[in-house]
């Protein structure tokens, strides 16, 4: 279980921060922040990419999947593709900073 995850492999399970209100709220409030996941990646890994690409400790991760929206432009009808979203709460006294990291 202490395998290393591969820098490139980090990379792929995190695909973007997820900003939006609730998000900022939960974040001031809490300590918990959101990333936007590879739809196939699990808990462990994403508690461990996390971990390894920030060097802060988590204590959970909760996982969400959303569906994607009905889309229609004109004639035309689609979808959205269906993602999932991570919500992690960090350890007691750990922060995690956007503008400073590396990624």
């Amino acid at each position: 279980m202490s395998q290393k995850i591969r820098h490139d492999q980090l990379t792929s399970i995190l695909i973007a921060p997820h900003v939006s209100e609730k998000s900022t709220l939960l974040s001031q409030n809490s300590g918990q922040i959101v990333f936007r996941v590879r739809p196939d990646s699990n808990k462990r890994q994403i508690k461990r990419a996390v971990e390894q690409m920030f060097n802060v400790k988590v204590s959970s991760v909760k996982t969400i999947s959303v569906k994607g929206k009905k889309k229609r432009m004109g004639m035309n009808q689609g979808r959205t593709k269906n993602w999932k979203k991570a919500y992690i709460k960090l350890e007691e006294g750990q922060n995690l900073d956007f503008m400073n990291t590396e990624i």
